[in-house]
């Protein structure tokens, strides 16, 4: 089968969709199937519909059986897909970006590009059933598969973690809270802070990810410096993965009470760590983690919500224990990146041949 993929930018081992759309390159590239990565320039949101016009020309010299697209790239596409003739086209769709808070004007807007978009594509490959849920909102989401991302790329770091190391760490020091993701208001890192600024017990936070909204990072330090938590909160930029792999296995928790995430490849990959998941009651969060089980499911804009599901771990550490290996153990019941790739590629397979 030949397939190609748009995406914006390079095709890398970022967080979050761009490890989706890599990991299953890879897996079609190990099945035999040939793939063409079609790279879109990464700019402004005005710039991008600029490029409807470029887009289409090099997608009508990519000659395959089926093109898939990142959802992401639909101010690039959203004039594209009905005049690419007979390709079928797959979106892969994360999140929709009108899920995201913008100011009134601008949120009206892209509902209507990204609308548009989602009613021009064939078919659609979802990480959860809360995408597919509100794809069909939109537009009629068939035919389409649901394909959970994995969290196993730190399977030769150790990972999962056995009952041994777990126990030991959970009685080490301060409570050490690790958030990874882009900094971005919609990772709510701000309320995260605001939360544990708020518990009496002694932790730290190490906060990872690249600052890709600057006055975003800027008010996230001042915020720390207001709260007179600045001594407690790293942040490290981006990390490589051996640097990550050594941050969450040193952690007890991971944190991110996002206001919208479609499902958290992060918070999946940190489970195999043992580390219990506080993630939001917005997007898919609820889907891999189980409420004071194996992690927290918090309403992003309560404050009290994430400081009540942390405070008890400070005092209690036989629960987070408790709550660790019952991380540790849903990661491993979760499909791996190769299960994730063949469940698309038997989708994939089947709707290229029912079109013919």
């Amino acid at each position: 089968m030949d397939v190609g993929l748009v995406v914006y930018g390079p095709l890398d081992d970022r967080s979050g969709g761009y490890r989706y759309d890599l990991e299953l390159v890879r897996g079609l590239r190990a099945a035999g199937d040939e793939v063409t990565v079609v790279s879109l320039p990464e700019r402004s949101y005005r710039q991008r519909l600029r490029d409807n016009v470029s887009a289409l020309r090099r997608l009508r010299d990519v000659d395959v059986d089926v093109l898939l697209q990142d959802e992401l790239c639909h101010p690039s596409l959203a004039a594209v897909n009905s005049r690419l003739d007979d390709t079928p086209v797959v979106s892969i769709v994360h999140h929709l970006n009108s899920r995201e808070t913008h100011p009134p004007w601008r949120q009206h807007l892209q509902q209507a590009i990204e609308s548009r978009y989602l009613r021009s594509v064939d078919a659609f490959v979802f990480n959860s059933e809360t995408t597919r849920e509100t794809v069909a909102a939109v537009t009629d989401p068939n035919p389409n598969v649901v394909a959970y991302p994995a969290g196993d790329r730190f399977a030769s770091d150790g990972v999962p973690l056995d009952d041994e190391e777990i126990r030991a760490r959970a009685a080490d020091g301060p409570l050490r809270v690790v958030t990874v993701g882009n900094l971005e208001p919609r990772k709510n890192v701000d309320g995260l802070l605001r939360a544990l600024a708020r518990t009496t017990g002694q932790w730290r936070l190490t906060v990872v990810g690249a600052a890709v909204d600057d006055r975003y990072e800027r008010s996230l330090h001042a915020l720390a410096d207001e709260l007179g938590v600045t001594d407690w909160v790293t942040f490290t930029g981006r990390l490589s993965d051996a640097d990550l792999a050594a941050t969450l296995r040193q952690s007890h928790l991971f944190a991110l009470p996002s206001h919208y995430e479609g499902f958290g490849i992060a918070a999946l990959e940190a489970m195999g760590f043992g580390l219990p998941a506080l993630v939001s009651s917005a997007g898919g969060g609820s889907e891999l983690v189980t409420h004071r089980e194996d992690g927290f499911v918090v309403d992003p804009t309560d404050t009290s919500q994430i400081t009540d599901a942390i405070a008890p771990l400070f005092r209690n550490r036989s629960r987070l224990v408790s709550h660790s290996l019952a991380a540790r153990d849903r990661f491993a019941e979760h499909d791996t990146w190769d299960e994730t790739s063949q469940t698309v590629r038997s989708f994939l397979t089947e709707f290229v041949a029912n079109r013919e």
